[in-house]
């Protein structure tokens, strides 16, 4: 049977209209886990929206994890993310050879285009092992805070040496802190090569500062564009900041503070005596930032727009930032008042392009290399490393509200095994809880996407849209699931 676009999107168009809704390559094979060893049950509509908060899309063994030991100490569990083994995910990751070597090591590589390398090697083995991640990964809240600190710390990696400075980056202050303290990462990332060349710090010399980095740092990084600071505080934190630059030969790319460039003299920044001490000067201001009250407000209000809505509860920010300040920028125990006090008010957030795209992998238990996955996120918008502004991509529902058709043809090559090195087992996946009949399979294929089964009366009209086009029985669960993922209600999670 050949289906047309135009009958896929009239069953899309079907699923919209329904009250119900709206309440790989072989050698990754292993990454995948194979077939669910239980069926899977409906959830409550609270446990399927937690679930998928905090994870890249709930697979089947994580909803049976958390029936099994309850929300709270589901959390506790992805919390402590070093106690998780993913040993077979960074076994595989171990092929990407850049991902463990530091900038000059990958600069070299770069240039040795004689041997089969080129300039782009780097970002296509970071983006691509930052997609395995997501859709592979047993830490999925780790990764999930991985990927808000990397649009925290937003980095663009086509501008200049960010092309091999981003892997030490996403290493060594990203990844290294996600959840870990917040005054620890905001010291790693003020230390980062890559972050001081992406806002031009390199260039912020004594006689001509370039305040670039002071403000992105002070506006997006910690206190916020309302957090309280003046023009001045910035010009005199950019003062403090000069002489913060990187190698250029020897040892290239690592962080330098070049003396001969500082501007001389005491500094006055947020109300707070700078005595002049060369590195240390910014050092004190960094310190400062990273334990002032609108910092604690502003972090606390980005980490409840993640995970609760758009709009979240200002009584849970405020706990939030409380525990911030107590304490002092621990991110676990900020995030424990954020998802154990805030989940119950979470309100439906529009599935950013990323989270669409894995969680469609991550609930049919795709194989893939991620490879050409590539190119779906680019037309989606949301390709890794690829904002060029530093506030990162955005985080809000109706950022991402456009066109829906780079999603429908996502949906409609996924389901007919189209990407190439992706691929999925419908049939296999769905006799794990099969009873034999047409109506229980799309029960059951709803309940894995949506948490619960369609309405009767919405399941049999698919299934008789598709049974009058002549298809037989496999071909219509492909069609229905291809129709469910393209449809409105799994754009939102």
């Amino acid at each position: 049977m050949s289906l047309s676009r135009r009958d896929f999107l009239k069953l899309a168009s079907l699923l919209s209209a329904s009250a119900a809704l709206n309440a790989c390559a072989p050698v990754y094979r292993e990454l995948s886990g194979g077939l669910p060893a239980v069926p899977w049950a409906s959830l409550s509509a609270a446990d399927f929206t937690a679930l998928n908060r905090i994870t890249f899309g709930a697979r089947v063994e994580e909803r049976a994890r958390l029936t099994e030991i309850g929300l709270v100490n589901f959390i506790e569990e992805q919390l402590d993310h070093d106690a998780i083994n993913d040993l077979t995910l960074d076994l595989q990751l171990s092929n990407f050879k850049t991902l463990k070597m530091d900038a000059n090591q990958i600069e070299g590589v770069t240039n040795q285009i004689f041997d089969n390398y080129d300039r782009e090697r780097p970002a296509h083995e970071l983006r691509q092992a930052t997609l395995l991640r997501q859709i592979y990964s047993k830490r999925q809240l780790y990764e999930v805070m991985v990927e808000f600190w990397s649009d925290h710390f937003n980095i663009y990696f086509e501008k200049g040496k960010e092309f091999f400075l981003k892997t030490v980056d996403d290493r060594e202050v990203i990844r290294k802190h996600a959840l870990g303290n917040f005054r620890d990462l905001i010291w790693a990332s003020a230390h980062s090569p890559a972050m001081l060349v992406y806002l031009d710090n390199q260039a912020n010399v004594k006689g001509t500062p370039n305040e670039n980095y002071a403000r992105e740092l002070m506006e997006l990084h910690t206190l916020g564009v309302n957090g309280g600071y003046t023009q001045t505080d910035v010009m005199q934190f950019a003062r403090c900041l000069t002489g913060w630059s990187v190698k250029e030969h020897f040892w290239l790319g690592d962080f330098v503070f070049k003396e001969k460039q500082h501007e001389p003299g005491g500094k006055k920044v947020l109300g707070l005596a700078i005595p002049e001490s060369g590195q240390r000067e910014a050092e004190q201001v960094i310190e400062h930032l990273a334990l002032h009250p609108s910092t604690a407000q502003f972090i606390s209000a980005k980490l409840a727009r993640r995970f609760i809505s758009d709009n979240p509860p200002q009584p849970i920010v405020e706990r939030a930032a409380q525990t911030f300040l107590a304490t002092r920028g621990d991110i676990k125990s900020v995030l424990r008042v954020i998802l154990l006090d805030g989940l119950a008010f979470t309100q439906p957030k529009y599935k950013r392009p990323l989270n669409f795209i894995v969680s469609s992998l991550r609930m049919l238990n795709a194989e893939t290399d991620g490879a050409a996955l590539q190119d779906h996120l680019l037309r989606m918008g949301q390709l890794a490393f690829n904002w060029t502004t530093p506030d990162g991509y955005p985080d809000t529902s109706g950022a991402w509200q456009g066109s829906l058709m780079p999603r429908w043809q996502f949906a409609f090559e996924l389901i007919r095994n189209e990407i190439p090195k992706t691929k999925h087992d419908l049939k296999a996946l769905l006799d794990v809880s099969s009873t034999g009949s047409l109506q229980d399979d799309v029960d059951s294929l709803a309940s894995l996407l949506f948490g619960s089964p369609l309405e009767r009366l919405t399941r049999d009209g698919m299934i008789a849209t598709v049974h009058s086009a002549g298809a037989t029985e496999e071909e219509t669960l492909q069609v229905i699931a291809a129709s469910l993922i393209a449809s409105p209600a799994f754009q939102w999670r």
